[in-house]
């Protein structure tokens, strides 16, 4: 694991869209696994901006993203599939058909995460994932808990994470409290990791997963094991690091 502490989330940003605008011009049918939420914006703002500048062709890529809330259509406002389209793939010139989303409203559950997990495995694997991380260690939608998922699954979301979503609805009462997820397996599977965080509110997770010991109380402290992870942090989310 690399620690690369940046002046801002913008300058974050810029460094993790250079990973993605690298591998997309060094491999062009590469698979990308992406995230949603406030802290992969800007990377996506320079992903697109580079598309734009003609420096970057993004239309053999294939994406994977980690996590759909459960019972949410695609074109409601807070599905991540609307999140990533206005985000990042309608400024880009990726194929609609090589975008993948969990779907909200599978009637299926186990079958549309096996199904998931079978196609990232028909892609080849994801070359390069982006990641979060929550207040208390999650990344996608794995909670503490007493083991580390496996796979693509179903997951009923703690308090703690329904109460950070809860600015993205009109009230508390609006957040879904289930969500489909990858699992910590799928996640170490990918090639390489990119982990973004900012702010002080992300400093004690940073620490945990850093310095702490791998356990699934903390979830994002697995990534002590994947052999190529780059976490990218500003200097509040860094700052209770020791090293």
């Amino acid at each position: 694991m690399v620690v690369r502490i940046c002046k801002d989330t913008q300058a974050m940003g810029k460094a993790a869209a250079a990973l993605f605008v690298a591998l997309a011009t060094e491999k062009p049918n590469a698979v990308f696994g992406l995230a949603t939420g406030s802290t992969p914006v800007p990377t996506y703002s320079e992903m697109a901006a580079a598309y734009q500048a003609g420096a970057v062709d993004y239309s053999g890529i294939t994406t994977f993203n980690l996590d759909e809330y459960v019972g949410l259509a695609p074109d409601h406002p807070q599905s991540y599939r609307y999140f990533m389209e206005t985000n990042l793939f309608k400024h880009i010139n990726i194929p609609t058909e090589n975008t993948h989303v969990l779907s909200g409203l599978a009637t299926d559950p186990e079958a549309e995460c096996a199904a998931y997990e079978a196609m990232i495995d028909a892609a080849g694997g994801i070359d390069l994932q982006i990641l979060g991380i929550g207040n208390n260690g999650h990344i996608a939608f794995n909670e503490p808990a007493a083991d580390f998922a496996a796979v693509t699954h179903t997951v009923q979301l703690t308090e703690s994470t329904i109460e950070a979503n809860k600015r993205f609805f009109d009230s508390v009462d609006d957040v879904p409290r289930s969500a489909y997820t990858m699992g910590i397996g799928s996640i170490m599977k990918a090639k390489k990791i990119v982990l973004l965080a900012n702010g002080a509110a992300k400093a004690d997770a940073i620490k945990a997963m850093v310095e702490g010991p791998v356990t699934p109380e903390c979830p994002a402290s697995i990534l002590q094991f994947h052999p190529d992870c780059v976490v990218l942090v500003d200097e509040a989310a860094a700052s209770k690091l020791s090293k």
